[in-house]
């Protein structure tokens, strides 16, 4: 094929998988600021309407490993088509949910869509020359996290506008775009994994994230001591063992142990637990602390499209920083992108701890914390595809935004728990806890910069893992492009 005629291809393969990417990344966070809207049109409980946000987690953490596996398995556009379809059934079924039950099914049928994120990457590890694979990965990666932005962003304008329907409307048509494209423009991967699912292993990792992510999500309702808590916690410990020997006895494991103990995936899961500790956490609470009313000593007293505005800067500087992330990894090299990011995130919650007076202020904090989330997000990505072979990149990629999705279960709870552990005379969070809840945020970014430390140079990963420097290797990770493909 022409240089000419292969790049405009490439373009245009990038061009479908960002779509479907940022519907998906949108309808996470949507719905973050008009749950009281929702709660009060279809007449819940605010425990109950919780779980509209709580039953898109629990089914993106389970069926993102699962279908990452199948895509290698059997073809990952197929699922990637799949996964776009399940998005629009699920979000058509939300605007028309005449009920709280309705609309958590939707939500858990929308949450399927997460496979989409690794299957993407595969496609882009399997198509790309391997100049381009960084750069599109780290787009591509920088996107899941601005739509989360971007989604509290446009919440408020849209329901001002029209109502909280549309929440579902706009990203149900964005979706049926993506699927039409991907099906006449992007092309079905040659690479693939033969052998079938072990559905025991399925189980019981299913078992053990509904059961983490319960627990945390209603740990601030019933109590960190109490026995539905602590039972549920020794439930996800047991079934999480169970899940470790199941792969390690699977004929065809749904995630390869002896993958995941290497030091380059291993040590960016943890990475990336830390960091979705502190951005989840953020997204969640800052809208809530600029919301307040000046009354209780603190807080803006924004409105919805306003608290929304306060996080916009986040958005911009993690979109710039993923287009230059090709870049940025060949000049400086992957890890010291993470170290850096971690660390830039971390003054940017220093920030909100303890300079949180001005509303200059709360814009200069998103500003630097996109900016640092942004190269993690970026640089981890590309690590973690570059550290496996082929076929292993959609379940590699997949645990590992499965395992940021289970950090900012952690964050959100955590920082619930320290919010709201002392109320003001009017029933409102003191500023205390605030100041405390993203001071802890802060030390948590810095954990994550240490165990930056530990993810290996490219080199080394190389000459540990024993893997040839050939195509199926093709990657630009440390600062070293690697491979034989060409333009």
């Amino acid at each position: 094929m022409a240089i000419g005629s292969r790049r405009a291809h490439h373009q245009v393969t990038f061009a479908v998988l960002s779509l479907g990417v940022a519907a998906f990344a949108l309808l996470q966070s949507l719905v973050i600021p008009v749950l009281t809207t929702v709660q009060h049109q279809l007449h819940t409980t605010q425990g109950t309407v919780t779980w509209v946000l709580t039953a898109y987690l629990l089914s993106a953490s389970i069926m993102t490993p699962i279908l990452g596996r199948i895509g290698d398995m059997t073809g990952k556009k197929r699922v990637f088509v799949a996964t776009l379809i399940a998005l629009a059934v699920g979000s058509l079924l939300a605007a028309v949910a005449p009920s709280i039950g309705v609309m958590i099914v939707a939500r858990v049928i929308q949450g399927a869509g997460g496979g989409m994120v690794p299957v993407a990457f595969g496609i882009i590890r399997d198509e790309f020359p391997a100049g381009k694979v960084t750069g599109a990965v780290g787009v591509l990666a920088s996107l899941t996290a601005v739509g989360a932005g971007l989604g509290i962003v446009l919440a408020g304008p849209i329901v001002d506008a029209l109502d909280y329907h549309w929440l579902f409307w706009l990203p149900m048509i964005l979706t049926i775009i993506a699927a039409v494209s991907a099906v006449l423009f992007v092309p079905e991967s040659p690479v693939r994994t033969p052998g079938r699912i072990s559905w025991l292993p399925a189980v019981l990792l299913s078992g053990w994230l509904v059961a983490l992510l319960v627990a945390l999500s209603e740990a601030p309702d019933w109590g960190w001591g109490s026995g539905r808590v602590i039972g549920l916690l020794a439930a996800a410990v047991a079934l999480a063992a169970g899940w470790v020997l199941a792969e390690l006895r699977a004929a065809t494991p749904l995630i390869d142990m002896q993958m995941m103990r290497r030091t380059a995936v291993w040590a960016n899961n943890l990475v990336a637990l830390l960091i979705g500790v502190g951005m989840y956490a953020t997204f969640a609470f800052l809208p809530e602390f600029v919301q307040t009313p000046s009354v209780a000593g603190y807080g803006f007293g924004a409105s919805i499209t306003r608290s929304g505005l306060m996080l916009l800067p986040s958005t911009i500087t993690m979109f710039a920083v993923g287009m230059l992330a090709g870049r940025l990894t060949r000049l400086l090299g992957g890890k010291i992108l993470v170290i850096a990011g971690c660390l830039i995130g971390c003054a940017a919650m220093a920030i909100l701890a303890f300079a949180h007076g001005q509303v200059w202020e709360i814009y200069l904090s998103t500003a630097i914390m996109g900016v640092g989330f942004g190269l993690v997000f970026s640089a981890m990505s590309a690590l973690v595809v570059a550290a496996v072979p082929p076929s292993q990149t959609g379940v590699a990629s997949g645990m590992n935004a499965n395992i940021r999705t289970i950090g900012g279960s952690i964050g959100a709870a955590v920082m619930a728990s320290i919010v709201t552990s002392q109320l003001g005379p009017s029933g409102l969070p003191e500023e205390s806890g605030y100041t405390t809840g993203f001071a802890v945020l802060a030390g948590g970014l810095v954990l994550a910069a240490l165990a930056g430390l530990l993810i290996p140079s490219a080199h080394r990963r190389r000459r540990t893992a024993g893997e040839p420097e050939h195509a199926e290797m093709a990657m630009v990770a440390g600062g070293t492009v690697v491979g034989d493909k060409s333009e």
